[in-house]
């Protein structure tokens, strides 16, 4: 279905050569001068998405940004913002920061900036965009570390919520696959793992970098409610079950277990299992690591993989 967006701080024309998706779906796109007439006209235009450049007039990229979130009419609306390849990382980062759903920077790859045109217009309203689901996700490390199995209970086109039985703060970048009960196939996404969040379990937020077009096809009918999954049977994993983290040597898993305190000191076990039959938990004795404290364990257990595995 056509929808409305508004443009400011770049030339509207560019973006509907960088993207011609736009044109063949029919979308309307109105190019404003000002940071503020795109604040007034959101409502009116009953625009779902707005995309900004750096060219603002009145006010700077994030300040325009904040502007939007800050106002109850538009917070909801979808941001996408566009910039130059020269920006600094900094202010990349505090364009993030102030709101936006998505930040990319030029030169732009048009599927990638396909993609996300698509998927805010899709489901534009931030606070209509989750959906609570059930679903095994499996996640690997694109930096070659972590592989586990987890939960998501929350769902939406950008990005879900993620019970983890194990810390991710160091791994940001996952290659995700999940499979949701009663939908057809595996979904799949690149995603990048936000600061941790209070729930019951270990968990993070987690942005999709990246979603092919057949998963983003169905997790969009999810949200939209087009299409239903089935209630799910599947426990939600136990924070307290005794991995403290994992590491994947060529074909196998290593699981390092939170150290114990024994009679001298401390242990960290050590235990493995083949990559692709590993699930936290199912992994055999390997090893086990004597140290006289909880820190100096785990590291002398990373130590002994990284020799041995």
């Amino acid at each position: 279905m056509p929808s409305s967006l508004l443009v400011a701080g770049l030339d509207a024309r560019s973006l509907l050569l960088e993207a011609p998706v736009l044109q063949r779906d029919g979308h309307l796109v109105q190019e404003r001068a000002y940071a503020r007439d795109v604040l007034r006209e959101i409502v009116p235009t009953a625009s779902r998405l707005v995309v900004l450049g750096t060219e603002l007039p009145d006010l700077a990229l994030p300040d325009a940004v904040r502007r939007i979130r800050a106002y109850a009419a538009t917070r909801d609306v979808s941001v996408l913002a566009l910039l130059p390849a020269g920006t600094s990382a900094e202010a990349e980062e505090e364009t993030r920061r102030a709101g936006a759903n998505a930040v990319l920077r030029r030169p732009l790859d048009r599927p990638t900036l396909e993609g996300w045109l698509s998927k805010l217009l899709a489901v534009p309203r931030r606070v209509m965009t989750r959906v609570s689901v059930s679903a095994q996700v499996v996640g690997t490390s694109r930096a070659g570390g972590a592989h586990f199995c987890g939960m998501t209970h929350n769902l939406s086109v950008n990005g879900m919520l993620l019970a983890s039985p194990l810390r991710l703060a160091e791994e940001p970048d996952l290659d995700l696959e999940f499979v949701l009960p009663g939908v057809s196939g595996r979904l799949r996404a690149l995603g990048r793992v936000a600061p941790e969040v209070a729930w019951p379990y270990r968990g993070y937020g987690v942005e999709f970098l990246f979603v092919p077009s057949e998963s983003q096809v169905t997790i969009t009918r999810i949200v939209s409610g087009a299409l239903h999954p089935l209630p799910s049977r599947l426990v939600v994993p136990d924070p307290a079950h005794g991995i403290h983290s994992t590491l994947c040597r060529e074909e196998w898993v290593y699981e390092i277990r939170d150290p114990i305190q024994a009679e001298l000191g401390w242990e960290a076990e050590i235990r493995r299992a083949p990559r692709q039959s590993w699930r936290p938990g199912s992994a055999g004795p390997f090893f086990v690591v004597a140290a006289p404290s909880p820190e100096i364990a785990l590291r002398e257990a990373r130590e002994f993989v990284a020799r041995h595995g």
